[in-house]
């Protein structure tokens, strides 16, 4: 049986539907990315993956021996949290408590794995900093760290590269391939399609179309098509307009 099963799903809030007629599985080592325009939903479907929502339909199997609080979770981060004021080791560490609900401390075993992702992430020297005093980079670093106390078998992660710059953006995705690499499932939203055909095996496409298959398979597909040629068109209008921008602006300065 595979990892994750999701039949005839629709997400949403109540009885607003922002996403349906899902279907897709996950098996052991897959590398998942999930695409689709803003507001298509999904992030809503992310949290209803991890129970945090209810479905409006459908049902969500898991299988080889997956429960539900082995699934680490690295989600979009609000200014609020970015400026959360504990220690890099203790956040790292709160990752821990969902395998066996709250404890008033932490065993010896947790510390260990604690110690073992911080390593694993490259933030051992920064045990003992304050959260809030990290850049970027090292922030979702400290965040993967803490995921990965929860689980050893599936990450899901929610745009974990946005507002990084060019290095540090490869930088996470090289340490998520090597966790893929290492037997970890990866379930990736993400907007940046080239990542997605660079690094994911499967691709999950949410919108008035929705599309599940191999990456191949995308490529191929009508939704696939189009989705890449919006995306060109948008990168294109970006690059077009920036330069006549800056032009007219310095004209009104100099005017």
């Amino acid at each position: 049986m595979a990892l994750l099963t999701v039949k005839d799903l629709s997400v949403g809030y109540g009885n607003q539907i922002v996403a349906e007629n899902i279907n897709f599985e996950v098996n052991a080592g897959d590398y998942l990315c999930i695409v689709g325009e803003n507001g298509s939903g999904k992030s809503t479907l992310m949290k209803t993956l991890l129970r945090l929502q209810k479905p409006v339909k459908g049902e969500i199997l898991t299988g080889e021996g997956l429960t539900e609080n082995e699934i680490g979770y690295l989600p979009q981060q609000t200014v609020i949290q970015k400026d959360f004021p504990a220690s890099v080791r203790e956040v790292v560490l709160s990752g821990c408590q969902s395998r066996g609900g709250f404890r008033p401390f932490y065993s010896s075993e947790d510390k260990k794995t604690a110690a073992e992702n911080m390593e694993k992430m490259g933030i051992t020297d920064l045990a003992g900093r304050c959260y809030r005093e990290l850049s970027g980079g090292q922030q979702q670093r400290v965040l993967l760290a803490r995921a990965l106390c929860a689980t050893r078998k599936l990450l899901l992660l929610d745009e974990p590269v946005s507002g990084l710059d060019p290095k540090v953006t490869a930088e996470m995705y090289a340490l998520i391939s090597e966790l893929n690499k290492e037997k970890v499932t990866i379930i990736m939203i993400s907007h940046d399609i080239g990542a997605a055909m660079g690094f994911a095996d499967h691709i999950l496409h949410i919108g008035d179309n929705v599309f599940f298959g191999t990456k191949d398979e995308y490529l191929g597909s009508k939704a696939g098509k189009f989705f890449l040629m919006m995306q060109s068109r948008d990168a294109e209008s970006v690059f077009a307009s920036g330069p006549r921008k800056t032009m007219k602006k310095e004209e009104e300065t100099n005017g």
